[in-house]
């Protein structure tokens, strides 16, 4: 499905089950979705299972929203201890999002009807909020622990059939470029990897990679993590510059948002370190997941100062986090947004993505954790494998039977709701997303310029910066590259950071 029919269906009022594979677009969809439904005055919860992809909605976990916290059953007295405020910020909600739905148990997702219900007073689903599910089968599941109520995919709750959820399978890839890659991706998720897929998966083992910069590693566990980048901050004798965060509100409000986000209590920082940007900066200078190297401390604020892999170096101030709840703010933190980046783990390396990465799924301990690691990256030169085992290979049986019947479902919604694309064409503030008749647009477009929306290779780029740098103008790169020059000022935008291209 196109990602603008999509959105229009949102935007009609339908409650929504919004997947794809990993590049997709499903945050972005969810952003302007978002925007526009706000643009309308409605009230949107935006809620996911964890609080790192909460954090990137700007949003509050699932289980805080709805009060249920870590319950697997609602206490006797739930109800009546249910605090008014609480009551008030469901009562007065219009829309309910939950991103990363594969981690929510399916008895959970039925506490939330069950909630939701009962304190709006309205016995239809989830109290007649319309709800947007999204997430992938494909990827984290949720976690049964040996003590707690077992559970499996929200697709097997009651709630999930009585809401008539319309099914948005997202068929566009916004991320990897290298066919081998996307052909392994692809595999895995048809749960039929073949010896051509490991065989080049096993010739990325300890590869090396042409970056001249240090490169972040992805580990199945927090302990090797820690290890690793404490290692390797130690191994530096320059002198420790630390940043203590700072808080506001009440401290259970204030520990689920430091729990909720990568922000670390004190951040140790050396000229020289690996770092990783954790937040998207306001004035567009890095984003989340922006990779460089400390270069100097700010004199008169001792702010640190980064070298970016892009080749742009910022000062990075303290920024902000805030756990809200509605229209309400419950807490703030405030820190340097970088965390040290020798090392993350798969688990926190979801929805980003990485230039290159050497990634050790030699201690994969659950099915689609492979997946979600080597679908950070956009293709096989930019990785390189430190260990594989067969469970990094495996994907959820239950997750195959799955995605089957969602492909078909979301085919059926394509027609059905084929009128809603009028909408989208007539839609100023909707994103620049595929409509009909793109095709014949692109043959045409590809007689002017051949390489038009073609992805970017490695040796594109090099061409690129190399004739940037020896003072081509724009529409002489357009020319030399076969694309819009449009195109090609976004490109070096992407490269060189903001700034006049002429």
């Amino acid at each position: 499905m196109q990602q603008s029919l999509a959105l229009e269906i949102m935007l009609s009022g339908a409650n929504v089950f919004l997947t794809g594979q990993a590049g997709a677009g499903k945050t972005f969809v969810l952003n302007e979705f978002i925007k526009l439904a706000k643009e309308q005055h409605k009230v949107v919860a935006v809620t996911a299972t964890t609080g790192l992809a909460a954090t990137h909605l700007g949003g509050n976990t699932i289980h805080a929203w709805s009060g249920i916290g870590v319950h697997d059953e609602l206490p006797r007295h739930f109800f009546k201890d249910m605090p008014k405020g609480r009551c008030d910020t469901i009562a007065k909600t219009d829309i309910l999002i939950i991103d990363e739905i594969s981690m929510l148990h399916d008895f959970r997702l039925d506490i939330i009807d069950e909630v939701t219900r009962k304190v709006r007073k309205n016995d239809q689903p989830f109290g007649g909020l319309q709800v947007i599910l999204c997430g992938d089968f494909f990827q984290l599941p949720p976690v049964n622990r040996p003590d707690s109520r077992q559970g499996g995919f929200v697709v097997h709750s009651k709630v999930w059939h009585a809401a008539k959820l319309t099914i948005c399978y997202l068929g566009e890839q916004h991320r990897q470029e290298d066919e081998t890659l996307l052909e392994i991706l692809t595999a895995l998720r048809a749960g039929d990897i073949r010896r051509r897929h490991a065989e080049s998966l096993l010739s990325r083992i300890n590869a090396e990679l042409t970056q001249n910069q240090p490169l972040t590693e992805l580990h199945t566990t927090n302990a090797d993590v820690d290890s690793i980048n404490h290692r390797a901050l130690q191994q530096i004798n320059e002198t420790e510059v630390s940043y203590t965060m700072q808080t506001t509100g009440k401290d259970n409000y204030v520990q689920q948002l430091k729990r909720s986000c990568l922000a670390q209590e004190v951040l140790a920082l050396r000229k020289g370190a690996l770092v990783m940007c954790i937040k998207n900066s306001p004035d567009k200078k890095f984003v989340n997941g922006s990779l460089g190297i400390v270069k100097d401390f700010d004199k008169s604020t001792t702010y640190p100062i980064v070298d970016l892999h892009n080749g742009r170096t910022v000062l990075v101030a303290p920024d902000t986090w805030e756990l809200r709840d509605g229209d309400k703010k419950r807490a703030g933190l405030a820190q340097i947004p970088l965390r040290l980046a020798w090392a993350i783990t798969v688990h926190k390396s979801q929805g980003m993505t990485l230039d290159a990465a050497r990634i050790d799924l030699s201690k994969a301990f659950v099915e689609g954790m492979g997946y979600v690691a080597l679908s950070r990256v956009k293709n096989l030169g930019s990785l390189s494998l430190l260990g594989i085992n067969k469970t990094a290979l495996k994907v959820s049986e239950d997750a195959l039977a799955i995605d089957e019947y969602l492909q078909k479902s979301s085919a059926q919604a394509c027609v059905d709701f084929a009128h809603l694309l009028e909408k989208s064409k007539k839609r100023k503030k909707s994103p620049d997303l595929k409509k009909s008749g793109w095709s014949e647009k692109l043959i045409k477009m590809r007689e002017i310029h051949p390489n038009a929306f073609r992805p970017w290779k490695k040796e594109d780029d090099e061409l690129l910066l190399k004739n940037f740098n020896d003072g081509k103008k724009l529409a002489e790169l357009s020319s030399l590259l076969g694309r819009h020059s449009g195109a090609v000022q976004a490109r070096l935008v992407k490269h060189l950071g903001e700034g006049e291209y002429n």
